[in-house]
């Protein structure tokens, strides 16, 4: 499970998580209580759910999916995704991450 800060201008709203959620990953999209689930490319499955202002993503990998295009598409939908759920790049999670725990 990974956590991620939203930036300023980005509601914790699960309204717009929901509609980034369809946005990047097309299909269908269950809901159990306030948490999303989906499935996608070499994903089987990806919760994501708002709790104390933070975007929190679980995601379980296809080990089955050995066709190195769907891996790469799959990899670019879930950045894309942080991108527009949290607003930050990879390389600016990355930073974050870093310095939550102390290493920067």
């Amino acid at each position: 499970m990974q956590k991620y800060k939203l930036k300023r201008g980005f509601k914790p709203e699960p309204e717009r998580i929901y509609q980034v959620m369809q946005d990047s990953f097309p299909g269908e999209i269950s809901q159990n209580g306030e948490r999303f689930e989906t499935s996608y490319g070499a994903m089987s499955r990806i919760t994501v759910w708002i709790e104390n202002k933070m975007l929190y993503v679980e995601t379980v990998s296809d080990v089955t999916v050995k066709d190195d295009a769907i891996i790469l598409q799959t990899n670019k939908a879930y950045r894309d995704f942080l991108l527009n759920a949290t607003g930050y790049t990879a390389k600016e999670r990355l930073k974050q991450a870093k310095k939550e725990v102390g290493e920067e």
